[in-house]
């Protein structure tokens, strides 16, 4: 009784091994994510904000363009 166990766990295992590998092949790889360039200026934004409040809505207004310029530049890419 012990070996049919082992023998069934055995080819149960491979099965669940074969539909994995199949299930894998299949998926197409998920591109990398791009959004860094949002994060890093937007904390350049919030620094600006800090050390120059006057300025500070020029430049929220350039970070906004370049993050949806960015934006615009990886979705087409990743189409």
């Amino acid at each position: 009784m012990s070996e049919l166990d082992a023998r069934l766990r055995d080819e149960i295992d491979d099965q669940v091994a074969e539909a994995l590998d199949a299930y894998l092949a299949e998926r197409r790889p998920r591109p990398p994510r791009r959004a860094w360039p949002v994060v890093v200026t937007v904390a350049l934004g919030v620094a600006t904000t800090w050390l120059v409040p006057g300025a500070a809505w020029v430049a929220w207004l350039a970070i906004a363009v370049t993050n949806v310029a960015w934006l615009v530049v990886v979705s087409g890419k990743a189409g």
